[in-house]
């Protein structure tokens, strides 16, 4: 038996302008230094969203951990929430028929935490069981899904993975350091949520589940997707991950009295570039694959110079890695989430001609890469 993805859904906060936080809230912050704003102007980001309102934005950095932690708490579970819920209706899929629901973050941490609150807000029948993947980093995602493909298979029922990141509850006190300055013209907030289902019983020629309209089926938000087929139903055919902890203080996520903050070493495309070839032809040749037989690219968009490494590391094209850009300009870099909506950008143009390939990475310095296929 095998696991196959059978609904995504997405949550996103208000979305701001690049320009109008650079204008109105960053300025100010990094001490009107031209270096940071060129980082602001050269991030590929045009819009990004946020769930710290901007005249919250202004103090945020001030706030210690524990108020962080507080208000992440106040607003994680709703956002999740409605990811989850449009991910259940794309799947039609009720919530008692889930046996486990993993959520990954790396923005914020309590107990009872948002894997409870969910449970009882969806709600969840009281044996199902609950993961919590906490710190990983951007390619939290991809473990997670193996995670819960394992699940899948092994048990036979229906799953659900949330990513829910509100990276904006993490402003860092103004500082000349351009990591900060990248670190800051970045990254932004998302909730995604992917519903798994045991793979016999997803095949080509399965039936609906009984309820199951064809408009709660297809993906995002429950609207069919313009040309696309009902029900891509990728297999979750395998995962792999390498590791460089020569170069793990090239990429930290450090907790600090003043919340969580990042550093980010220049060398990090350099490194990624270096290992992402390794890493796929690995992982494609287990499975008798080619590299020019994949036919989608969910790639984390890091950072603009993350997606040319990743693009000279593999050999791509100039447009392969296009919706992994198109998600940088609209969305940010919103960590674990990212990764997840590049796969919903891809699979809304229609179903995929061959494998997905699927990559993120994090501290470590590690990479994550994750085949799907039909």
């Amino acid at each position: 038996m095998s696991a196959r993805i059978a609904g995504i859904g997405t949550a996103l906060p208000p979305q701001f302008e690049q320009q109008w936080l650079w204008d109105n809230v960053f300025r100010g912050h990094f001490g009107g230094s031209r270096v940071a704003g060129r980082m602001f102007d050269t991030a590929g980001v045009a819009r990004r969203h946020s769930s710290t309102p901007p005249y919250e934005l202004a103090d945020a950095a001030g706030w210690s951990t524990e108020e962080r932690m507080r208000r992440y708490a106040e607003r994680a579970p709703a956002l999740g929430l409605r990811a989850v819920r449009s991910a259940l209706a794309a799947a039609g899929t009720d919530p008692d028929e889930i046996g486990l629901l993993a959520v990954a973050t790396c923005t914020g941490y309590g107990t009872p935490g948002t894997d409870i609150e969910l449970a009882g807000s969806l709600p969840l029948r009281a044996d199902a069981r609950r993961l919590l993947v906490g710190h990983m980093g951007c390619h939290a995602a991809i473990p997670a899904l193996g995670a819960v493909a394992d699940y899948v298979a092994a048990h036979g029922r229906p799953a659900v993975l949330l990513c829910v990141e509100l990276t904006s509850l993490h402003v860092q006190p103004g500082t000349r350091d351009i990591d900060q300055a990248v670190v800051h013209a970045l990254f932004s907030d998302a909730a995604a949520a992917l519903v798994l289902h045991p793979g016999d019983s997803l095949g080509a020629d399965a039936a609906p589940r009984p309820g199951a309209s064809a408009a709660t089926r297809p993906g995002l938000d429950a609207a069919p997707r313009p040309g696309a087929d009902p029900a891509p139903r990728l297999r979750v055919v395998d995962v792999a991950a390498r590791t460089d902890t020569a170069r793990r203080g090239h990429m930290t996520w450090r907790v600090t009295d003043l919340g969580f903050r990042m550093g980010l070493s220049p060398e990090v495309p350099e490194a990624l570039s270096e290992h992402v070839g390794p890493l796929v032809k690995d992982l494609l040749a287990r499975h008798g694959l080619d590299r020019s037989e994949v036919a989608g690219w969910a790639v984390h968009p890091g950072g603009p110079r993350v997606l040319d490494a990743v693009a000279a590391g593999l050999d791509l094209g100039p447009d392969v890695l296009d919706p992994s850009r198109r998600v940088l300009a609209e969305h940010g870099n919103c960590s674990s989430a990212t990764v997840l909506l590049v796969l919903d950008e891809i699979l809304r143009a229609g179903p995929p001609a061959g494998p997905v390939v699927m990559l993120a990475f994090g501290p470590g310095l590690t990479l994550y890469a994750a085949l799907l296929d039909t």
